[in-house]
């Protein structure tokens, strides 16, 4: 078989992989999450087993400290939800004149008077009952979702050599410390990955929150721990999040001097972030060149919505490291990678599943 056939054949396989994720996305999007989050924990369940702790204990200990994460996170967004609600009619009030003002702006300017305008309303209005059921059908699908996430993370966690063994019993047996390998490497990426950026995310609400705080902005915690959060999509999140940051300015009545501030204070956090915690926190862990980073994080919106986004990197982390281990597909894993490619020493990995 030629190259070019060869290459053919690859790519068939690609789209036919593509196709599984997106027609089986309501299943495999649960599995895909549990299964990289569970990576995270690997290490700390190791941990725990070696102090002769069983592992169905130390599995649900894992879990447990990620579900108080979590609730932490959530606590401090609605803790500071409390002081956001307390200037809510203000904001509402300012939101009406600016409402006014574009209203009276749109009847000078486009042409489109008053009574247009609230026919456009109208129809708006005509389908809210709509949206709310689908954002009911939405919060409802999100709890099971979630709930199948923390049961998938368990299970792999605790069939984790199990499922080592089946991936080694699919190779020759030649081929089985080079599998090992990539199995515990593909594992070690993710925990790296995650947990330098989770270390990156609590710095970033330390400037966030300092930042806003000096700009004026109410509620600066707040949006400093949302900004944070969003750091999880690569470049949409941070955009998303100062974007949120400025509305909620304009809506406290700031003027163009805290806007501004808002601006300025993002785009230091993210030269900060950029030349200095990226590279000490996270480091080139996933290596993968910035092409196929926003190529990953599109096509995963395509595929699993902000699910996909998430997951984007990490995975395709791990598919490059398959591709630089296997020899027919180096080509794709140098073309993935940097131009420039981050020359790592060789470690000796110590293989417990």
């Amino acid at each position: 078989m030629d190259k070019l056939q060869r290459s053919v054949y690859i790519l068939l396989l690609i789209a036919l992989i593509f196709g599984i994720l997106y027609f089986a996305s309501s299943f495999l999007i649960p599995l895909a999450l549990a299964a990289v989050f569970s990576m995270l924990f690997i290490r700390l369940s190791n941990f725990l087993e070696s102090k002769k702790i069983n592992r169905a204990v130390a599995s649900l200990i894992c879990i447990l400290i990620f579900v108080a994460a979590i609730g932490l996170i959530v606590g401090l967004l609605y803790w500071q939800m409390g002081s956001l609600t307390e200037n809510i009619d203000e904001m509402k009030s300012r939101l009406t004149n600016m409402i006014q003002d574009v209203r009276s702006w749109l009847n000078q300017s486009v042409g489109i008077d008053k009574n247009q305008q609230k026919e456009i309303i109208k129809q708006g209005n005509s389908q809210t009952g709509a949206v709310i059921a689908g954002f009911a059908v939405n919060l409802a699908s999100i709890g099971v979702s979630t709930i199948l996430v923390l049961v998938y993370m368990y299970l792999c966690l605790y069939y984790r050599a199990h499922i080592k063994n089946f991936i080694l019993k699919l190779v020759p047996d030649n081929q089985e410390d080079k599998t090992a390998h990539i199995v515990h490497e593909s594992g070690l990426i993710a925990q790296k990955y995650l947990s330098g950026l989770g270390a990156m995310i609590g710095v970033l609400w330390v400037m966030y929150g300092i930042g806003f705080s000096i700009v004026g902005v109410e509620s600066a915690i707040f949006f400093a721990v949302l900004c944070g959060i969003l750091e999880i999509i690569p470049f949409v999140g941070n955009l998303t999040g100062t974007s949120l940051t400025v509305l909620a300015a304009v809506a406290q009545g700031g003027d163009s001097k805290m806007i501004i501030g808002v601006l300025v204070v993002y785009a230091v956090v993210q030269l900060v972030q950029t030349y200095i915690l990226e590279p000490l926190i996270v480091g080139e862990q996933v290596n993968i060149n910035p092409l196929f980073t926003i190529m990953a994080i599109v096509g995963g919106e395509f595929v699993w919505g902000v699910a996909g986004m998430i997951l984007a990197i990490p995975l395709l982390g791990i598919v490059k490291i398959i591709c630089d281990r296997v020899p027919v597909l180096q080509p794709y894993g140098f073309l993935i990678g940097p131009a420039k490619p981050v020359v790592r020493k060789r470690n000796i990995f110590k293989r417990k599943a």
